[in-house]
């Protein structure tokens, strides 16, 4: 009897949370073998029979075998091979003509293979890259059997090593081969001429010329060789071709190209760069305090998820608006768009298994699954308008749908406007004075206005006055002389006789970090003591801040002060790598005494 009144308890709970959810489970196969990321998913009508289907770049298990699949409800319909791993997946209109149905995108490898009613139709193949005029000279010389292996191993080493110009795909698998094989690469390969080819790391779809949802639409990729492409949807020829500072990964983009767009890119560098049209570099730049994990536009908002379990939001000009700690590292976000109640929100994919919605940085709903989430997709699928595509680590397919009556409210909000809204704001009288200064506006607007840009002038006249003399006296706690990508900041705290000194040390390089410096204080030891007249400076790694703290004692008690000269040195040698100089403040405690 107890038995079957747990039993009947667990069945009535379960009962209620699905009459309580937001969703349908339509499907569940934790065996599905589908392991891929949000970018590989794409959902679209591509036979145009009105039966919307998903498209899959499956990375295969282990990353072994990627193939292309397209599922239409469960089931997997139609499956092939792909000659590298998948980068990203995109569906769009090449042309007007009818019938309309779209056309699949997929990039892999250097290529990107275009497919309508799921036949191949066209490859295009990103424009081969100037290889290393080095390089070049080397295989030439063992063309001519004027160096032998070995010498050129050794001089492909040191190419690589000190080169901004990587090596060849050649080259490279040279450098792996044994000593014994070698020579027979060399003899194969010497007469072939030397190619650098680069790959597609992200991919997305924007409008040519107009914002309907079935208009025509471009492809726009990023390349590991630090560029964007925009193609033309018909000829595939390039569009436009921009510049970034490192290798994107995640784009978003808004408008249409004939007319304005906005481009947002988060690279491998740890920022995100926003373009616009006719623009060749970025003209806006967003740094974050870690790597990217995802990259989402809701609106004119821009979601960023982070490494350090939180997403963040930002405006088109890098800025920030809030930000939402995440109890989970994020692993795949996506967008969630519900038209027929005009919502857009995000969703973020843990680590933890759960599936969180936000709009702005309020929760909207948490999906748990049995496995920490992949990849995310909403949208149409067969014909069901509002559908949830999810995959998790262990290959598993999840299918959820929407329910028609389901309402997305804030956690612990009610619809409709604020309660704030209906209460009245208690606002003061007008005073005697507060009439007089407004007459007095009205009447001598001019005058006040004049006044006022004079004194403003005058104020950046004085800062610019200042700015100068302390560049010229060298009186700034900022680095000056550096000979490495080293960035070197001072602040002193304190009211004395001792004070507190933080040197915050940063090395600006991209990949590079520095090992072996020392810190060193030159100071008059009638008016300071330091306990440490140098110290160690750990690894540096690229883009941190490294705080290191030490304690002055001013020694003498007439109210004067003087310059403390910092040095970074390498170890072994004795001309310093940067400097910075200090202006102590006057002790507030021996001056008093």
């Amino acid at each position: 009897m107890a038995a079957a009144s747990s039993s009947d308890s667990d069945s009535g709970r379960a009962e209620s949370n699905e009459a309580s959810s937001k969703w349908l489970d339509a499907h569940y196969d934790p065996m599905a073998n589908i392991h891929t990321f949000s970018s590989c998913l794409a959902l679209a009508d591509l036979h145009g029979d009105g039966e919307y289907k998903l498209v899959v770049g499956d990375l295969g298990p282990g990353g072994q075998h990627p193939r292309l699949k397209v599922l239409k409800g469960p089931t997997v319909l139609t499956e092939s091979p792909l000659p590298a791993l998948p980068a990203a997946a995109a569906t769009f209109l090449m042309e007007q003509h009818e019938p309309r149905t779209p056309a699949l995108a997929l990039a892999s490898g250097p290529c990107v293979y275009v497919y309508k009613n799921l036949r191949p139709y066209f490859k295009f193949s990103l424009p081969q890259l100037p290889p290393n005029p080095l390089e070049q000279d080397l295989w030439n010389q063992a063309k001519e059997d004027r160096i032998d292996p070995l010498t050129l191993k050794e001089m492909l080493e040191g190419i690589r090593e000190k080169a901004e110009v990587p090596l060849s795909v050649q080259s490279l698998r040279f450098l792996q081969l044994e000593l014994s094989e070698m020579e027979a690469f060399v003899s194969q390969h010497k007469s072939r001429s030397i190619k650098r080819q680069t790959v597609i790391t992200t991919m997305t779809t924007l409008k040519k010329n107009l914002a309907d949802e079935d208009a025509v639409s471009c492809l726009v990729l990023g390349t590991e060789n630090k560029e964007l492409l925009v193609l033309d949807p018909e000829a595939f020829t390039i569009l436009a071709k921009m510049s970034l500072p490192s290798v994107p990964v995640f784009l978003e983009v808004s408008g249409q190209f004939d007319v304005e767009f906005r481009l947002a890119a988060a690279c491998r560098n740890g920022n995100v760069y926003i373009l616009r049209r006719d623009s060749k570099h970025p003209k806006y730049c967003i740094e974050l305090s870690a790597q990217p994990v995802g990259l989402v536009r809701v609106h004119k908002v821009l979601v960023v998820g982070s490494t350090q379990e939180s997403l963040h939001g930002f405006t088109h000009k890098g800025k920030k608006l809030w930000t939402v700690q995440m109890p989970a590292a994020i692993l795949t976000m996506n967008l969630l768009e519900q038209r027929s109640r005009g919502l857009q929100a995000v969703m973020a994919g843990l680590a933890n298994g759960e599936v969180r919605i936000y709009h702005d940085k309020a929760l909207l709903n948490v999906i748990r699954t049995p496995d920490a989430v992949t990849s995310l997709c909403f949208g149409r699928y067969g014909r069901e308008d509002n559908t949830l595509i999810i995959t998790t680590r262990g290959g598993g397919l999840i299918i959820k749908i929407l329910k028609r009556t389901a309402v997305f409210v804030e956690a612990g909000g009610v619809v409709g406007p604020p309660p704030a809204q209906a209460m009245k704001l208690s606002v003061p009288r007008k005073t005697r004075l507060y009439v007089d200064q407004t007459l007095r506006e009205r009447e001598a607007g001019t005058a006040m206005h004049r006044t006022f840009q004079t004194d403003l002038y005058l104020l950046r006249l004085r800062a610019a006055r200042a700015y100068v003399q302390a560049l010229e006296s060298s009186l700034n706690p900022v680095s000056v002389m550096a000979r490495e990508p080293l960035k070197l900041h001072a602040v002193v705290q304190g009211l004395g006789p001792t004070f507190k000194l933080t040197l915050h040390l940063q090395n600006t390089s991209a990949a590079r970090p520095i090992l072996g410096l020392l810190v060193c204080f030159l100071y008059n030891e009638v008016l300071y003591a330091l306990p440490r007249a140098f110290f160690k400076v750990p690894l540096l790694v690229p883009g941190l801040i490294y705080p290191l703290e030490t304690f002055v004692e001013s020694l003498s008690d007439k109210g004067i002060s003087d310059i403390i000269k910092v040095l970074v040195l390498r170890e072994g040698q004795s001309a310093p790598l940067l400097s910075a100089h200090i202006n102590m403040p006057v002790s507030e405690g021996l001056a008093a005494a």
